[in-house]
């Protein structure tokens, strides 16, 4: 230590580290406790694999990787180019699936707990990969884990997490990487690009009244290059003119929807019916209140469940009753659930299907939110029995019992699912609802921060929101892996 004289004089003591520590203690203690000293050398260099916990779920995600998943998508399509090699594919997967099954989803968090956190540090064997590294990969790969989700399903089911008793369809709403503050109204769509395209064209007068000026000026340069604010002006103009001819396609194409849906329904046949479609496509007009992100285009704007209004996505999730195991999910710019329905159950069986898995669910349960008649029709006569709730039930609202006799022959598709969503197995059924899907968006939204994306873009968000799934059931399955259930593939 270096100490400086009232004279300028300078000296050197050298002083012990624990001399050091014995002076900076606060005098009178005399007490004894265990050797402390930061600054210990090892004789043997340490190993990351002692400072993990044996059960750490770091452990049970890593064997699940290397022993349990098949990458070979993601290592194809790799090719031998030149230039520095990536990062190996198993580890930059082990950091995101334990990254998000934790509740980590950035990119830079991430990049920052593999030097600060063990068990990320472990999972990368000290490497240090940086975040671009990390959110390139994410993207890249988001093709690769609808075929992830499938295997880890697998794994679930030879587990015997999934029951395929009763099973649970509900929505949830996500909120999209997007701003409210960056969208802009139809109607003050065109308004805005007319006063943008006066700006623009005023600067452009501008510029040609100075060209001899600025050929001075720039010297070298060609002298024709557009000024910064007049690039962002046209820049601007182009995302509005662009979101203004979205949002026209898109009534477009919902007239054309309607008008041949109204058609078939009186009888029209297929070609009339798309002859009803064009002719209204002519006449469409789009709502002067609709909205579009510019941050976002893909989210829209939906009421969430604290009563307030978010651009956000419809999460779509089928759950199994046995473990509360993820069996199916998507992700959908429809704010309402009615028209999921027949989609999900079909989605459902296609995703047991690829998983090997030959029976069906018993029961799909769904909320009101679902309930119509055509697809309470389109599931009458279907391979899986499916109770649909006709009404939303009042909070401490009894439920009267079913009806004796025989159903009255003028009986409505609707007044027949209430009756028999009465009876005594239907009650028992559909009670369970709640209690089996409700939990996991809580579980996801809490654990996960599945609350709100970081990608944008529909297939962005919906690639996450598989990751998220896919973590999920990666969470139900390290509850029972110290049993030795895991089964390799």
């Amino acid at each position: 230590m270096t100490f400086l004289c009232e004279d300028d004089r300078l000296f050197q003591v050298e002083v012990s580290e624990s001399r050091a520590r014995e002076v900076s203690q606060p005098a009178g203690r005399d007490k004894t406790f265990r050797p402390y000293d930061q600054h210990q050398n090892f004789l043997l260099p340490p190993s990351l694999d002692d400072w993990l916990p044996t059960e750490h779920t770091a452990r049970f995600l890593s064997e699940t990787v290397d022993c349990a998943l098949d990458l070979s998508l993601i290592y194809d399509s790799y090719t031998n180019a030149t230039g520095a090699p990536p990062f190996d594919p198993a580890m930059m997967a082990k950091l995101l699936l334990y990254g998000y099954s934790i509740g980590v989803t950035s990119s830079r968090e991430i990049e920052r707990r593999c030097a600060t956190d063990v068990a990320f540090r472990w999972l990368a064997a000290n490497a240090a990969p940086d975040y671009r590294s990390i959110s390139r990969f994410r993207r890249r790969h988001l093709g690769a884990l609808e075929d992830l989700f499938t295997q880890v399903l697998v794994l679930c089911e030879r587990a015997g997490l999934v029951g395929l008793g009763r099973v649970a369809l509900d929505g949830t709403k996500v909120r999209a990487a997007a701003s409210r503050h960056k969208a802009m109204s139809y109607d003050r769509m065109g308004k805005r690009a007319e006063e943008l395209r006066g700006e623009v064209r005023a600067l452009l007068e501008e510029a040609e009244a100075t060209d001899a000026k600025e050929d001075e000026e720039f010297g070298d340069r060609r002298g024709d290059e557009l000024p910064a604010h007049l690039a962002t002006k046209q820049a601007r103009l182009a995302a509005i003119l662009a979101a203004k001819e979205a949002l026209e396609v898109e009534a477009r194409e919902k007239a054309a929807r309607e008008a041949e849906k109204k058609a078939l329904a009186k009888g029209a046949s297929s070609k009339e019916a798309k002859r009803a479609g064009e002719e209204a496509t002519k006449t469409a007009t789009v709502n002067p209140r609709s909205q579009r992100n510019f941050t976002d285009p893909d989210a829209r704007i939906m009421k969430t469940a604290d009563g307030s209004f978010h651009y956000c996505f419809n999460a779509q999730t089928i759950v199994d009753e046995h473990a509360q195991v993820i069996l199916s999910t998507t992700l959908t710019q429809d704010a309402t659930d009615v028209h999921q329905l027949t989609a999900m159950i079909q989605a459902t069986t296609e995703q047991l299907t690829r998983a090997g898995v030959t029976e069906s669910p018993r029961v799909f349960l769904a909320d009101a939110g679902y309930c119509s008649a055509e697809n309470i029709d389109a599931t009458a006569n279907g391979p899986c029995d499916v109770l649909i709730a006709t009404g939303r039930q009042q909070h401490g609202e009894r439920i009267t019992d079913s009806p004796r006799g025989r159903i009255p022959t003028n009986a409505t598709s609707r007044e027949r699912m209430a009756r028999r969503l009465r009876t005594k197995s239907g009650r028992a059924d559909y009670a369970r609802r709640k209690a089996i899907v409700e939990p996991v968006f809580g579980q996801m939204k809490t654990r996960q921060h599945a609350g709100q994306f970081r990608l944008r873009g529909l297939e962005g968000a919906q690639g996450e929101w598989t990751l998220h799934a896919l973590c999920h059931n990666l969470r139900k399955l390290a509850n029972v892996s110290s049993s030795g259930v895991l089964v390799t593939a």
